[in-house]
């Protein structure tokens, strides 16, 4: 028998709308799901943003304070999509009312903002979600599969990367991304926190890193009005970028493996340069997040001019099989939010987490507070 669950959207912006989507389409694509949401309310403070979403989206009701859903009984799970300095607050607000939460990364502003909403889901025994959407692709599935499975070998080296270039217009608006009161880390917790969670998730636990941070656009201009996602501003009053737009890291594994994470906003010519490649003592696995589908492959006993092979991911591999029939039928970014969706409902329903969790967040978080650091002081830390 299938259940009827309340679910509430906080924050409207494009992260809002994505998860909203995936809410409507999860019961397609995951059927066997013992629980249906249904969208109560949406929570937006610009005027006419939430009642356009429930306009078009099919929202009961709307309103300006998640206070309000907090205290609203036909709510049971909630998805947090608003600015990064609203986490914390809101997070630990709503799991101390009971509801379950899907919160996007970063989990707040620092690694004790992550563990304060981590400690208020396990107190009020509710599921935790966390957006580290990559993780979800079925290219990276595979990939964590012929690790664990030996199939490279005994890993010796990864390097993740992050390049965008959504900030490396001059005319960006300075919004409250770039603030640290509002904002914390720039690329740091934009990017790199996907980048900690990915290797992460293939290597196992990070026990110790270097790193360094640069400002390469110090000034924007204050936007006048509302603003959503990347937009630019002109004619505005100048103000500082308070945190950075790029980072380097070096990585220390429990394994002994060793890494290199590099993240820029402002890297002009990329978009969405999103992937890894993990080495290994007998092959490597690579991967490309404009090429989700496709999973480079080396293993065997050459060792020296091992070929590479490509292998389109298919119904075997992670959640693929949810969405298409055979391989190397494409899907995109929104398909990742899909699966998160589903992985949030099937921890409630079960009782059980899956996907990527607070304990996660907590990680992620702890390795970003720790490169910042670092950066500050030119020292490895350890984790």
């Amino acid at each position: 028998m299938v259940s009827a669950l309340g679910v509430a959207v906080v924050g409207f912006g494009w992260m809002g709308r994505v998860h909203t989507q995936a809410y409507a389409r999860v019961p397609h694509h995951f059927p066997q799901l013992p629980v249906r949401p249904e969208l109560v309310t949406v929570v937006e403070d610009v005027p006419g943003r939430a009642e356009e979403a429930a306009e078009r989206f099919g929202f009961a009701t709307t309103a300006r304070d998640w206070r309000e859903v907090a205290a609203d009984p036909r709510v049971h799970a909630v998805s947090i999509t608003a600015p990064n300095f609203l986490h914390r607050e809101i997070g630990v607000a709503m799991a101390e009312a009971g509801k379950h939460i899907w919160i996007e990364k970063p989990v707040g502003l620092t690694a004790a903002d992550a563990r304060a909403v981590a400690d208020a889901v396990a107190k009020a025994g509710v599921q935790g979600t966390v957006g580290f959407n990559y993780r979800n692709a079925p290219a990276v599935a595979y990939a964590r599969e012929l690790i664990a499975a030996g199939e490279i070998g005994t890993v010796t080296h990864v390097r993740v990367r992050l390049f965008s270039d959504y900030a490396a217009h001059p005319e960006g608006a300075l919004t409250w991304r770039y603030e640290r009161e509002r904002g914390g880390s720039g690329v740091l917790g934009d990017l790199a926190s996907h980048g900690v969670d990915l290797a992460r998730f293939l290597l196992g636990d990070i026990t110790a890193l270097t790193a360094d941070t640069a400002i390469f656009v110090p000034e924007r201009a204050r936007p006048t009005g509302a603003t959503a996602g990347h937009t630019r501003a002109t004619g505005g009053e100048l103000g500082p970028v308070e945190n950075e737009d790029y980072v380097n890291c070096l990585l220390r594994f429990a394994s002994g493996a060793r890494g290199v994470l590099e993240a820029s906003r402002v890297a002009v010519g990329e978009q969405n340069n999103y992937g890894f490649e993990v080495h290994g003592t007998k092959g490597a696995v690579l991967w490309d997040f404009r090429r989700m589908g496709e999973l480079g492959v080396s293993r065997g006993t050459a060792y020296q001019d091992q070929s590479v092979s490509t292998v389109f991911v298919g119904p075997g591999h992670g959640a693929y099989a949810a969405f298409q029939p055979g391989s190397a039928n494409a899907m995109g970014y929104d398909d990742l939010k899909v699966i998160e969706a589903h992985h949030f409902l099937r921890s409630i329903a079960e009782g059980t987490p899956h996907g990527a969790t607070l304990a996660d967040a907590v990680h992620s978080a702890t390795a970003l507070d720790a490169m910042s650091h670092s950066a500050g002081s030119g020292a490895w830390m350890s984790l």
